[in-house]
């Protein structure tokens, strides 16, 4: 009996229980350099792969798809979003594509807590004035921020990410919660005392805005200077969805124009961003290097659930986490 086994391409290292299940069924060739793969390195490193565990950052298209060959049976993301992947082109070549769902819920609705308290209590400004020999003693008038006990919270998306922050504020702060989604949610209605709400009620009656929504033609610049206008002075917008959903530039003027009174962002457009990007020397804006998911748990989750897909898909069976399922390769394999 033939043991030859598939091969694999991993676009970067991931947590070490991933790559040792995939090292048992399959061969690897794993892109270990701290960046990115180039696109050279990219199409190079997937061909004649029966599979690809991508990341984000790798846009996997047509190209990605006739550099592998006909042997490519799936692409798996190690992510919940999967923008960066031609789905449609995977289907009509009968790819298998999945992600990794419901791992990063608490430790993104942590991520979008700890950027409104440090937006709306003024961390980095404060942080930087230590740094920056700013501190001469206690200040009755120094670094003022905004109270949250009692405020609106205004959540854009109400997914799991969305709820588990809901619930984080309401609970926590007594806040009152308005929220978008495409249908209104009776258990977050129920348990939370939320209301379903048009987005520019949301965003004229909301002390805190906090994006969750998934990236999609529809969000792209969801939050944009029109909708940046209709918000009240004194507001905290957060975005630990993509970065895409904000109008980045309509968000630097409505800053500097104090329309808002701080953001912060864990995910931009690009990442990263570059060091003399505009919202970096906000001292009302803070920005982190998309960390959402990094905590031990949720990162090793990701990896079980990608290394799962992958080895699911070459092997020709059903994905666990399935974004598109092929037809051609849904049989359970033999196993001796």
């Amino acid at each position: 009996m033939s043991t030859d086994k598939p091969t694999v391409f991993v676009t970067r290292q991931i947590p070490a229980m991933g790559l040792e299940a995939i090292a048992r069924v399959a061969e690897m060739r794993v892109h270990e350099k701290p960046m990115p793969p180039t696109r050279q390195e990219l199409l190079q490193g997937v061909q004649g792969c029966a599979g690809i565990l991508s990341l984000l950052s790798d846009r996997i298209d047509s190209e990605v798809f006739d550099a592998a060959g006909a042997n490519l049976r799936v692409v798996s993301n190690f992510a919940v979003g999967y923008n960066n992947i031609d789905v449609t082109e995977a289907k009509r070549r009968d790819i298998s594509v999945g992600n990794t769902p419901d791992v990063l819920t608490d430790a993104t609705a942590d991520i979008a807590v700890a950027l409104i308290l440090a937006a709306a209590r003024r961390l980095r400004e404060a942080a930087d004035g230590v740094i920056h020999g700013q501190w001469k003693t206690w200040e009755p008038l120094g670094w003022i921020g905004m109270d949250l006990r009692g405020k609106t919270l205004g959540i854009v998306g109400m997914g799991r990410i969305g709820q588990a922050t809901a619930e984080r504020l309401v609970h926590g702060w007594q806040m009152k919660l308005l929220y978008t989604s495409r249908s209104p949610k009776p258990d977050v209605d129920r348990q939370l005392g939320g209301r379903h709400v048009a987005l520019d009620e949301l965003l004229s009656d909301s002390d805190v805005i906090s994006v969750h929504v998934s990236l999609s033609p529809e969000t792209r610049h969801l939050i944009n200077a029109e909708a940046l206008s209709k918000v009240k002075l004194n507001t905290v917008l957060v975005n630990t969805s993509r970065g895409e959903v904000i109008d980045q530039m309509a968000l630097v003027t409505a800053l500097k124009k104090q329309q808002l009174f701080a953001a912060g962002l864990d995910v931009c457009d690009p990442e990263p961003l570059p060091v003399n990007h505009p919202l970096l020397e906000l001292p009302n804006c803070i920005v982190l290097p998309h960390i959402g998911s990094a905590t031990v748990s949720a990162r090793n989750a990701m990896a079980q659930r990608a290394a799962r897909n992958l080895i699911a898909g070459i092997q020709g069976q059903p994905l666990p986490f399935a974004v598109h399922q092929s037809h051609l390769h849904t049989h359970p394999t033999n196993q001796t």
